[in-house]
């Protein structure tokens, strides 16, 4: 029996998708198709109904979706022991947010690299809303987002440690000791897209402090609000460990305020298949990388 027949099959079915399926694979429908249809015609039995366009098992569908996971599983267990001490090469579609890109991606992906030569990755940096649709799909295999995917449909969700915000101001032109709330009301704010976290959570701060709401500027893109900030614009709301680094070169500067802006929350959503014990151990390493990086920088303060 083809094992690439029985992954089409096993694939079809978690996405519930000839489409998705062949994505996930890099394959073209038709070849797809035909795959299930050779597994079919081998098996003498029909495994998808396709009587009308909706993704249904037969009976005969519904047995051999449990004995084909237990196929692909073996498959994972012959290659892992066969395989000796030799290094798993690591080939994973990650999704994240611009503030995990600018802050430790970067150098959790050079650990990654050093430990694993044969790394390859396809980076996708979106919002949240999209990362968790496309985790959903089957087009990435781990996103890191600013919401959880929910839990079910083949799909896992674990919290990472979330990250300090802060308002944050030209060096230059936002020069007082200390900016109570009613101050900033004045100012013009800006922040991320509208429905965000960080967006409700600023408009929330000033309406549970009964103040008149500022004018908030909803920008989707870090590198953009910074620019923004540099030219005069207004003060931004964005995570101290991104800017941290970057106020180094630029005249960024975290400015005191009577007020203590939520945190922001950091998901890391994965589906669940016979490969995601390979996921889960890049996971384990990514939350450990963090959690050291938030032990260090509490040493320091």
């Amino acid at each position: 029996m083809n094992l690439r027949f029985v992954e089409a099959f096993h694939w079809a079915v978690s996405l519930r998708s000839i489409t998705r399926a062949a994505e996930k694979l890099h394959i073209t429908q038709s070849a797809l198709s035909a795959r299930i249809a050779a597994l079919e015609e081998e098996l003498g039995v029909v495994l998808l109904d396709r009587r009308d366009k909706q993704f249904r098992l037969t009976m005969a569908g519904q047995r051999f979706d449990v004995l084909a996971q237990r196929l692909l599983e073996m498959q994972r267990q012959v290659k892992e022991e066969m395989g000796g001490n030799a290094a798993r090469p690591v080939a994973l579609r990650i999704g994240a947010i611009e503030s995990v890109v600018h802050s430790w991606l970067t150098d959790w992906l050079q650990q990654m690299r050093a430990a694993n030569p044969g790394f390859e990755l396809e980076l996708t940096v979106e919002t949240s809303p999209v990362l968790v649709d496309q985790v959903r799909r089957g087009a990435q295999d781990l996103v890191f987002a600013a919401i959880p995917a929910s839990d079910g449909g083949g799909v896992r969700t674990r919290p990472m440690p979330p990250m300090a915000m802060g308002f944050v101001g030209h060096r230059e032109l936002h020069t007082r000791r200390r900016y109570p709330l009613a101050d900033l009301a004045s100012q013009d704010l800006l922040t991320f897209q509208r429905g965000s976290q960080p967006h409700q959570a600023l408009l929330q701060l000033f309406q549970e402090a009964g103040l008149p709401l500022p004018r908030v500027h909803a920008v989707s893109s870090i590198s953009a609000m910074v620019r923004l900030v540099e030219g005069g614009m207004g003060i931004a709301t964005l995570p101290l460990a991104v800017v941290q680094p970057m106020a180094q070169r630029a005249p960024l500067q975290v400015l005191r305020s009577d007020a203590t802006l939520p945190p922001l929350p950091i998901h890391a959503s994965y589906r669940e298949d016979p490969s995601s014990d390979l996921v889960e151990t890049v996971l384990d390493s990514a939350l450990a990388h963090v959690q050291g990086g938030t032990r260090a920088r509490s040493g320091k303060s």
